[in-house]
């Protein structure tokens, strides 16, 4: 499965992007999906996860009630609602597959940037 994000850009401070990771290949909604970012300098952080059929989902206490993590299997797509954006969220955003219950995903788009200015 390949996956192929995108919806990065430059926005300022308070301001909002949609972040959208395409699937080609594969079952879809046989996997859970992720979003993850690593900012310069910084770690890996995973932001958020959602479950194959879209029931459940989690946060790190970064983003909780700012991002929302959601899917439609139909078009093969999770997106990445972000809100109230700080420039601490400036990093490199990446989708990833795999097992939510678990903590691993395996498989991983090529990134999108955002950047955020104060």
């Amino acid at each position: 499965v390949q996956l192929q994000a995108c919806g990065g850009g430059l926005v300022q401070a308070g301001g909002s992007l949609r972040l959208s990771c395409a699937a080609s290949g594969g079952t879809f909604s046989s996997y859970d999906m992720a979003w993850f970012r690593q900012a310069p300098g910084k770690e890996r952080e995973l932001l958020a996860a959602i479950y194959r059929n879209g029931r459940s989902t989690s946060y790190a206490d970064s983003v909780r009630d700012r991002f929302i993590i959601s899917r439609d299997n139909a078009k093969n797509t999770v997106y990445l609602q972000m809100t109230g954006l700080k420039p601490e969220d400036t990093a490199v955003y990446y989708c990833a597959q795999g097992l939510m219950t678990a903590g691993r995903y395996n498989n991983w788009g090529q990134g999108t940037l955002v950047t955020v200015s104060s």
